[in-house]
């Protein structure tokens, strides 16, 4: 049975980044097919480090409100040279950036997210842009009643302005929201904010690198291994 704690949760918000989709084993599988020569799983992985960095300079103030296309193409240009790839096209460059939107889902998402939304209304809360969740969505079959994103409230997670932002889109309490993700510190922060939080286990999340985020905090209502399991826990 569900926790009286969620008793009242309406909408389920789900972080994409590795919690819906596997972002290092698809970016490396792009990688590789381009025979750059180069480990596709190292390079997905120095792609990923400059992530936060880059969205704290955007939550700092050091940049305007960007996009995470762009900056996922401002870290792409300092990756390459590391790898001995600058002398790559215009062309290629742009296409290889745009493989954040052809992430591949985990293999138990589709069947998950399909079950959850018979009963509750789900909806992304990733840092990803508008546009890429969309292209993602339609490739993948990932079945969103609504997309939103930190481009919508201007603002990073772990922000409150996001997690508060859903709730206000959905015109609830936050309280009758759980976030959804793989990352213990989003969903902490999302707690301060008065969200019920489900962590979903993703081991491979870094590829063959181990994940040491295993969502031990008992503050959590649900640890699961998969969104099936979510599903079956929430009686869906």
């Amino acid at each position: 049975m569900p926790p009286s704690s969620i008793a009242d949760v309406r909408v389920l918000a789900f972080d994409v980044f590795g919690t819906v989709v596997d972002f290092c084993g698809s970016i490396a599988r792009e990688v590789e097919a381009l025979g750059l020569g180069v480990d596709g799983e190292k390079f997905a992985l120095a792609w990923r480090a400059g992530y936060l960095p880059a969205m704290q300079r955007v939550r700092s103030g050091e940049l305007g409100w960007t996009r995470i296309d762009d900056l996922h193409r401002m870290i792409l240009d300092t990756v390459l040279p590391k790898f001995g790839l600058e002398s790559m096209s215009e062309e290629a460059r742009q296409h290889l950036n745009l493989a954040w939107h052809r992430l591949d889902p985990w293999p138990d998402s589709v069947e998950g997210l399909t079950r959850l939304k018979r009963k509750y209304t789900i909806c992304t809360l990733s840092n990803g842009n508008l546009g890429l969740l969309c292209n993602m969505a339609k490739r993948a079959g990932l079945p969103w009643d609504l997309i939103l994103s930190a481009e919508v409230f201007r603002h990073y997670k772990p922000d409150p302005e996001t997690y508060l932002g859903v709730a206000d889109v959905f015109g609830i309490r936050p309280e009758q929201v759980m976030l959804v993700a793989a990352h213990s510190e989003d969903l902490r922060a999302a707690r301060a904010c008065g969200l019920p939080s489900a962590f979903i286990h993703r081991p491979r999340e870094f590829g063959s690198r181990e994940n040491r985020d295993v969502g031990d905090d008992p503050a959590f209502e649900f640890r699961c291994t998969s969104l099936v399991e979510l599903a079956d826990r929430l009686g869906c």
